[in-house]
């Protein structure tokens, strides 16, 4: 089965909703108010199925939208996601101001495929007839609707709604349904509570799958969301695909939790956002340039807000004009490359222009050159991702990330890269992408890192892995991989944590080899009876810089440990403690200070370091006053 969204559009009064409730039985117009006064003020929804040629049959998922130009908003947040248009004059009246209007929003945000509909035919002669199809044959060339049907129709008498039903037919088989593979994006444009069973969102399911049971997110509050129940054009259903009107009962939230406007979209996948580049298409009918730092409108599916655009150097977008742009949202919210939107001027409201979002995740403060922005806009999608993992250069970029700046599958992007990847453009480390040349450049940077680090540093065996990878570059995600690389083509080494080149170990003059000799042999002979290190190093003829240097490395050698921030021993020492330690636990499992002062020997000035020593090596646990031996 096929599912198609008809989406109305045209002034108000032209028989939008009449025409939908000829065509499936269903009246729209769900509000009393509306009812009341005769027109639509908010969106309306219908459905029907109808049989191709080929015995297909197609669930059509009518959005009826207000016409009055009070409600453009309402018929804005209704367009979004529709597949066809029933682009509706009526027969009596002809091109009217919204008649325009929403012809310019249709072709702005990319629909490409409708039928114009002539209502109300039965209110005028054959002579006027014939004269509003030419006024709009005239007004509709060199438009997307240009040789598609005009279709005159009376909701009235039903003349003319078999052939718009067939025209219906004949249109949905000249394009291909939408992803249900894709990741699930159902935009929001009802809440409501419905007794027996709570909180009901509906919208039209853009992209993917969602079924019962699964999790949701809410953009942009990040509420979780669990789906009870599925509803598709009133019909409870396993699992609403793209394309289909789609209600959904959910658990986790009211309805003072949710509104038009957000997202729904499967958990921990997606990243709102208040920052997108964009190319932008001023209409020829805006009244006025676009400013700088101008406030608009701006409204993408469902959602509405204000904008603030920041234009190239040219400083304005004069009308007619197409330019690059920087839109910046006062909330975060989700949305995604390739997602059409709408702006409209501040004040008065009328619309002025829309495009397509190029890049929902920009990482430079400015508007980035011409020539990334065109990139972005080719549609070539392995030179898109190409872009995105150059941008982010050093420090790689995951999969998971290049999900949330595209909104493509994790499998998609794979299939995307693989011919860079194995061609050798593209480096991949596990779930991380690097440029080749970036990857060979962090590849000569640890190794410079470490040239430098060894001229300095005679009397280390090496710089440490953390502090290397802060020199490196601290966001750098392939760090480990690169040193891996580098170590098995033998251009580094690494001893335990530090990272050397090879053969470049700890280079000692004369009097430095002397001195570690004779400041292990202090410590060594002293036991747990330690000097005072400063004493030590007094005692040498090397100047304090290099004492203090060898004694680093030979705490990094662990042949000396520092308990404390006077004490220092010797590990033998430490190691002949442990065994007493453990010695002590056949006679008693418990000790307390003096007991320990007497075990060893020493004075409490040693026993309580190295008893809080104990406890953290686990040896030991300090149960109040005494110690318990592990």
């Amino acid at each position: 089965m096929k599912s198609i969204i008809v989406g109305t559009a045209g002034h108000i009064d032209h028989g939008k909703t009449a025409l939908v409730k000829a065509l499936t039985g269903i009246d729209a117009d769900r509000l009393a108010e509306e009812k009341r006064r005769g027109i639509t003020i908010d969106l309306g929804f219908a459905h029907m199925d109808l049989s191709s040629p080929a015995g297909e049959t197609l669930r059509i998922g009518f959005v009826d939208v207000p016409g009055h130009e009070r409600f453009v908003r309402n018929m804005l947040a209704g367009v979004g996601g529709i597949d066809l248009v029933l682009l509706v004059i009526a027969a009596d009246e002809s091109i009217k101001p919204q008649t325009r209007e929403h012809f310019d929003i249709l072709q702005l945000i990319g629909v490409s495929h409708g039928i114009t509909v002539l209502t109300k035919f039965d209110a005028v002669d054959a002579d006027t007839l014939d004269v509003v199809r030419l006024e709009v044959e005239e007004f509709l060339r060199g438009t997307f609707l240009e040789n598609e049907p005009i279709v005159a129709v009376s909701s009235l008498t039903g003349a003319g709604l078999e052939d718009l039903k067939r025209s219906i037919v004949d249109a949905s088989a000249k394009f291909e349904p939408r992803d249900s593979a894709a990741l699930a994006r159902l935009p929001v444009d009802r809440v409501f509570t419905m007794k027996g069973f709570g909180t009901v969102v509906t919208g039209t399911l853009i992209s993917g799958t969602i079924r019962q049971e699964e999790e949701l997110e809410a953009f942009p509050t990040g509420r979780i969301l669990r789906v009870r129940a599925v509803q598709v054009h009133g019909q409870s259903a396993e699992a609403a695909q793209a394309g289909q009107r789609t209600a959904l009962n959910v658990a986790g939230a009211s309805t003072g939790d949710l509104a038009r406007g957000m997202t729904l979209a499967p958990p921990e996948t997606f990243a709102a956002t208040n920052r997108i580049d964009v190319r932008l298409r001023m209409l020829a009918s805006a009244p006025r340039p676009l400013k700088n730092r101008a406030r608009v409108h701006f409204h993408c599916y469902t959602m509405e807000t204000v904008a603030e655009v920041t234009l190239p150097k040219s400083k304005h977008a004069d009308p007619g004009e197409e330019v690059f742009a920087r839109l910046r949202l006062p909330e975060a919210a989700l949305v995604l490359p390739g997602d059409r939107f709408i702006i409209r001027e501040f004040s008065p409201v009328v619309t002025i222009g829309g495009g397509i979002v190029l890049d929902s995740a920009p990482i430079a403060r400015t508007l980035p050159a011409q020539s990334d922005l065109q990139i972005l806009a080719s549609g070539d999608r392995p030179a898109i991702l190409r872009f995105r993992i150059e941008r982010n250069r050093h420090a790689g970029i995951s999969l998971g990330d290049l999900v949330k700046e595209t909104g493509w599958t994790r499998r998609a992007i794979e299939s995307l890269l693989a011919k860079a990847v194995k061609d050798g453009q593209i480096v991949r480390n596990g779930d991380v992408f690097l440029s080749r040349s970036a990857w060979e450049e962090l590849n000569l940077k640890v190794i410079s890192l470490l040239g430098t680090f060894h001229e300095r540093n005679p009397l280390s065996g090496g710089i440490s892995k953390e502090e290397l990878r802060e020199q490196t570059f601290s966001r750098v995600v392939t760090f480990d991989a690169i040193l891996q690389a580098l170590v098995r083509e033998k251009k580094i080494e690494i001893a335990k944590d530090l990272v050397r080149l090879p053969g470049r170990g700890v280079v000692m003059k004369d009097e430095e080899a002397d001195s570690k000799a004779k400041i292990e042999e202090a410590f060594a002979s002293a036991g747990l009876k330690v000097p005072a290190l400063a004493d030590v190093l007094a005692g040498l003829k090397v100047d304090r810089g290099r004492a203090q240097k060898i004694v680093t490395l030979l705490l990094r050698e662990k042949i000396l440990q520092k308990i404390s921030d006077e004490l220092v021993f010797h590990h033998s020492a430490l190691e002949q403690l442990r065994q007493q330690v453990k010695e002590r636990k056949i006679i008693s499992s418990r000790m307390d200070v003096a007991q320990f002062k007497e075990l060893t020997g020493v004075s409490r000035k040693y026993a309580i370091p190295l008893l809080e020593y104990l406890d953290r090596e686990r040896v030991t646990r300090r149960v109040g006053d005494a110690r318990e031996i592990i």
